[in-house]
């Protein structure tokens, strides 16, 4: 038994391995094609030291940098071959590959970056922010009432861009002496002003049921995932209506911990497949494209799990309903938005197609949704929050000037 564990560990590793080297050449190749960076033109920085199988952190806000990358040139500092050779296939930004401490110092004596942005807790973060001089920012890649909101290593950087008043009041909760006025700043959601995108598929009369469970997460308390659970009933039902058209978009982690898991979101897969074989018309969708926008606009009605995939729908104030987690071990926060929320719990998938049917006619539901995403993201009026975001950016580097010049 022991054996046969450490054979197939050993073949894990092996892959691993050969998957990193090519992902190494590949990516010295499309360094070399696209020759060196200027010096001294970079004042913002986003720093991203994990592997291609963590890129959804820094899609969510590919769109947004983009866009500050107009005013602001916009540099990625990528740690890891995999992720880098990801970003400068699909980003659209400036990537620097600094695979070694040596290589980020080398950066760091090129270019000024005021500012170092951070998509998420990687524990490599740090050997970014022993560099003082600059401002070290938390941006995370959403906003969501999950444990991992309120970690204590917010305390660690300079400033975090938070969404809203509810981020706010979570970490006062959360946290012992952290200074929330002083060391957060409220942007929003700016990748609400980029939900563009063409779906493939022609809207037509069907009902369209946008289904983002989440991974089945590393630890007991963060079991939020339902694809288990939840996705194969619920998929099922609404597959066999004849009046839905499920988009199906599974966290790309999903299987990494739980191979049960896993099989399951394999099932689903096929089962959309074969709906769409039968009838083609239905244009039932597995997602996997890189990027989120016509996904969480156009649906009639989202259902998602705990995670910040519930905050972004809740951004556009239409239907929205929440997998309650099946793990009596997953820890729910239901002092916010998840105190109203409209719940799916595995006793209900039996009427599913009517649960479904009676969130998406609720008016009282929608006005409930229309106050809580002010409080979470205060103005969503289209514009406002990239117009916030390069507010914060301009007045974190308003303020680098007034320390440099104090020599």
């Amino acid at each position: 038994m022991q054996l046969a564990k450490d054979t197939k560990r050993a073949v894990k590793l092996a892959k691993r391995v050969l998957k990193g080297r090519r992902a190494y050449f590949e990516l010295r190749t499309m360094l070399e094609a696209r020759g060196p960076l200027s010096e001294q033109r970079y004042r913002v920085g986003v720093y991203f030291a994990d592997s291609d199988v963590n890129i959804y952190q820094m899609r969510q806000w590919y769109a947004p940098l983009q866009e500050l990358s107009k005013t602001h040139p916009v540099l990625v500092l990528s740690r890891n071959a995999a992720g880098a050779r990801q970003l400068m296939r699909e980003s659209g930004l400036d990537v620097a590959f600094a695979q070694k401490v040596t290589d980020l110092e080398r950066v760091i004596e090129q270019q000024p970056l005021d500012v170092i942005l951070y998509v998420n807790q990687n524990t490599r973060n740090f050997q970014m922010m022993r560099y003082g001089q600059r401002w070290h920012v938390f941006v995370n890649h959403g906003e969501s009432d999950k444990m991992y909101m309120t970690s204590n290593q917010h305390k660690a950087y300079d400033y975090a861009f938070v969404a809203g008043d509810a981020a706010r009041a979570r970490l006062s909760a959360a946290l012992w002496d952290y200074d929330v006025e002083a060391r957060t700043i409220a942007i929003g959601r700016p990748q609400a002003d980029h939900l563009d995108g063409v779906p493939p598929f022609a809207p037509d009369e069907r009902t369209v049921v946008f289904y983002a469970p989440t991974w089945e997460g590393d630890r007991p308390a963060a079991s939020y995932g339902s694809v288990a659970s939840h996705g194969e009933r619920l998929v099922a039902a609404l597959l066999a209506s004849g009046r839905h058209r499920v988009v199906y978009r599974p966290h790309p982690r999903s299987g990494v911990v739980d191979p049960d898991f896993g099989a399951a979101n394999e099932r689903i897969i096929a089962a959309i497949a074969e709906a769409n074989r039968v009838d083609p018309a239905a244009q039932h969708v597995y997602d996997e494209s890189p990027v989120l926008g016509w996904q969480l606009s156009l649906p009639d009605l989202a259902i998602c799990d705990i995670s910040a995939m519930v905050y972004d729908r809740l951004a556009t104030g239409k239907p929205l309903m929440v997998t309650r987690p099946a793990s009596p071990d997953a820890a729910v926060d239901e002092d916010g938005y998840l105190s109203v929320c409209e719940w799916l719990s595995v006793g209900e998938l039996d009427d599913t197609v009517a649960v479904t049917d009676r969130v998406i006619r609720d008016d009282a539901a929608r006005e409930r949704l229309g106050t809580w995403s002010q409080r979470y993201f205060g103005d969503t009026a289209p514009g406002a929050p990239t117009r916030r975001f390069h507010e914060a950016i301009e007045e974190l580097l308003s303020r680098a000037d007034t320390w440099r010049a104090r020599g």
